[in-house]
């Protein structure tokens, strides 16, 4: 059987926000041929997310941006990134904003595409948060499954940002001239960022004094 040749290095999980764009700068500086994977998974600033992710992502990898549609997990989830908060009545925490196994699931779906269609490596922007509450998100976890992928199919996960705050992200970011102010990162609002969820709060702090 003919091995079908992929025109791409990398997978990159992206949606708009400062970390996954950064990212996206970091690799084009490195000249990564990317794809970019955009996961709808039912959340409900997905339009804001998307349509901001055209706008900043670097000129080469525009046309390359991919939508996957894994909303029908999470429909009846009660989650604040499911179920639009009423920022006017509603104090929002990061146990609203949690997702079942939200992390596993966008790495192995990212695996799986990249598997399949023969690209070697697949980047994720997940950063040190003190706002990462699920079990899916701690380092150990994000060690253990990449060994897991690398040693029972052909996709190698790489987390360059792993260690480092959203605040060494954003002053890569600066370094790198990445449009910082245009990305999104809201999860409890679908058209401005509230500035007041876990997100926007890591955001603010990143970015002063910068």
């Amino acid at each position: 059987m003919e091995n079908n040749k992929t025109s791409y290095d990398a997978i990159l999980m992206a949606s708009g926000g400062l970390d996954s764009t950064v990212m996206a700068y970091w690799l084009k500086r490195k000249g990564i041929r990317v794809q970019i994977l955009f996961i709808d998974y039912g959340q409900h600033f997905k339009k804001v997310e998307y349509e901001t992710l055209l706008k900043v992502l670097p000129q080469e990898y525009k046309d390359s941006v991919r939508v996957v549609r894994i909303g029908d997990i999470y429909e009846n989830s009660e989650s604040r990134m499911i179920r639009e908060p009423n920022l006017w009545e509603d104090d929002v925490t990061a146990d609203d904003l949690y997702l079942p196994y939200r992390n596993l699931l966008f790495l192995s779906i990212a695996s799986s595409v990249a598997q399949s269609e023969n690209i070697p490596e697949v980047y994720s922007a997940f950063i040190n948060s003190n706002h990462a509450k699920e079990i899916d998100c701690s380092k150990e976890f994000f060690d253990k499954l990449g060994t897991l992928l690398g040693e029972y199919g052909t996709v190698n996960i790489q987390m360059p940002f792993r260690d480092m705050s959203k605040k060494e992200v954003a002053e890569l970011g600066v370094e790198l001239g990445v449009p910082i102010a245009l990305t999104y990162s809201c999860q409890a609002n679908s058209e401005v960022h509230c500035g007041v969820c876990p997100n926007c709060v890591d955001r603010i702090s990143a970015l002063k004094n910068l």
